[in-house]
């Protein structure tokens, strides 16, 4: 018994709709409910820093103009705009597949049938018009077009689409991210510049102190007062800071090329004030609420978006279980000879085609694309949430960085204060013949070690500020 055509189609349309709509598995279920602190330490001002344009947040001109340079020629932001493109593109070409695919052509070819065939014989007695017969060889010229489209029955293409505008968009808040991070980079080198600046200075003293007091020693060991070892200490000492001089002089030229590599250009001389360093007043930070920083942050923003592209990934691989629907056609003229292509209807050709097609066997592929898109999807939320705790943990490091700073710089002031009273003291205890050269010597190093460290304070000062507002997200506004 021979079963119509009709019958036969149906079944195996039926048989490929049930084999992949049975067999399809689920899609993890992804909720983002992670739980945030509602504050920072118990603040409850909804104040943020991060709103301020990064501009009016320093207060240095020439900072200002460092930094506006960084942002027009530093290579690591200019490659975050093709970045950009790229995801552009990729959005516009899934776009592009919700339209017929459309080409224009044309062909020409020669065909020589041999004699002794079904075909041969046929066109040997073929009357193309009376009195001519089919032409051997036989050319063959055509012109005209083709077009194909897939049904998004399924929404494959749509969540695609989807997929690749939320990767744009996280793009656009990758370029936020590395111009906020390019901005504290260049904050933090240019303060440390000045804080080097400040440290050479205090060296540069301290040798012309050490060198007047070397001098002293020598004349003393003439009178006998005291021996070659105090000459050697002495000049030991002084020796050691020349040669933390030649050390800072380095520092200062290789923190100026590190500036000048964020800038986008070669080795040269950084302008900058370095008296500003202790008078330039420190911006107050205020940091407002927890959750602005999901608002702020432009990495927890890509991150959001990435893990919305997921979710749109998982339901585009899921729809590669079911059957597809395509459409074709092909329309246009086709003649042995060039001047009957115009000729309708005789020369006309069309087509219309639709083809629906599932996965039937062996779908071990599209099942380990649908795993990776789950896993994808998970790991997405992972990134995202490590995210979210890691900017808390960075704001509220730096909150309290600030408060203990201001009270070490307040400390460290007084211990300078006290320790270059005590040089001015134990020198003249010296001259005086009511101190020996030991004391000198270790008051010298006690007050350059707290004037360097007091300088240190201060940069660490400069860098919890603008590490803060980098952690509050500011900076890419």
């Amino acid at each position: 018994m021979h079963l119509p055509r009709r019958i036969i189609s149906y079944i195996l349309i039926s048989v490929v709709f049930i084999n992949t709509g049975c067999k399809t598995p689920n899609a993890l279920q992804v909720n983002n409910n992670q739980l945030i602190p509602g504050t920072f330490n118990q603040n409850t001002d909804t104040s943020n820093v991060a709103q301020i344009q990064w501009k009016s947040f320093f207060n240095d001109s020439t900072l200002i103009k460092l930094i506006d340079t960084a942002l027009a020629n530093n290579y690591e932001a200019r490659k975050t705009l093709q970045e950009i493109n790229i995801h552009k593109n990729i959005l516009q070409s899934k776009k592009g597949k919700f339209f017929p695919y459309v080409q224009a052509g044309a062909g020409s070819a020669l065909d020589k049938v041999a004699r002794y065939t079904s075909d041969g014989a046929g066109d040997a007695v073929t009357e193309i018009t009376p009195g001519k017969l089919v032409p051997d060889p036989l050319t063959d010229f055509n012109i005209g077009f083709q077009a194909s489209w897939e049904a998004d029955i399924w929404g494959k293409l749509r969540n695609e689409k989807k997929a690749a505008q939320s990767k744009y968009l996280g793009s656009i808040e990758g370029r936020h991210f590395v111009t906020t991070n390019l901005i504290a980079e260049v904050a933090n080198g240019y303060y440390e510049l000045l804080s080097l600046d400040n440290q050479l200075d205090v060296i540069r003293e301290t040798i012309k102190l050490q060198a007047y007091e070397l001098e002293v020693v020598k004349v003393q060991k003439q009178a006998s007062m005291v021996s070659e070892l105090a000459v050697k200490q002495f000049e030991a000492q002084l020796f050691h800071s020349q040669g933390m001089e030649s050390e800072l002089q380095q520092a200062i030229i290789e923190k100026e090329n590190d500036i000048n590599f964020l800038l986008g250009r070669f080795p040269q001389k950084i302008d900058r004030n370095k008296l500003l360093f202790f008078t330039q007043s420190l911006t107050q930070v205020k940091y407002g609420l927890p959750a602005d920083l999901l608002k702020n942050r432009p990495d927890i923003k890509r991150a959001e978006w990435e893990l919305t592209a997921s979710k749109y990934d998982v339901k585009a691989a899921k729809a590669a279980f079911y059957p597809s629907l395509g459409l074709s056609s092909l329309w246009g003229t086709r003649s042995f000879k060039t001047a009957y292509l115009l000729t309708f209807p005789e020369s006309l050709m069309y087509s219309l085609a639709g083809d629906l097609a599932g996965p039937v066997i062996n779908k071990s592929a599209i099942k380990a694309e649908f795993k990776n898109a789950n896993a994808a999807q998970v790991e997405a939320l992972y990134d995202y949430q490590q995210l979210v705790l890691n900017g808390f943990k960075e704001v509220s490091n730096q909150i309290s960085n600030i408060s203990n700073l201001e009270n070490a710089f307040g400390f460290k002031s007084k211990q300078v204060e006290s320790l270059s009273q005590s040089i001015d003291i134990s020198t003249e205890l010296f001259k005086a013949a009511k101190a020996n050269y030991l004391e000198v010597l270790m008051a010298q190093r006690d007050a350059l070690d707290a004037k360097l460290e007091l300088i240190e304070t201060r940069r660490n000062q400069y860098a919890a500020m603008i590490n803060l507002y980098k952690a509050l997200g500011g900076g890419w506004r």
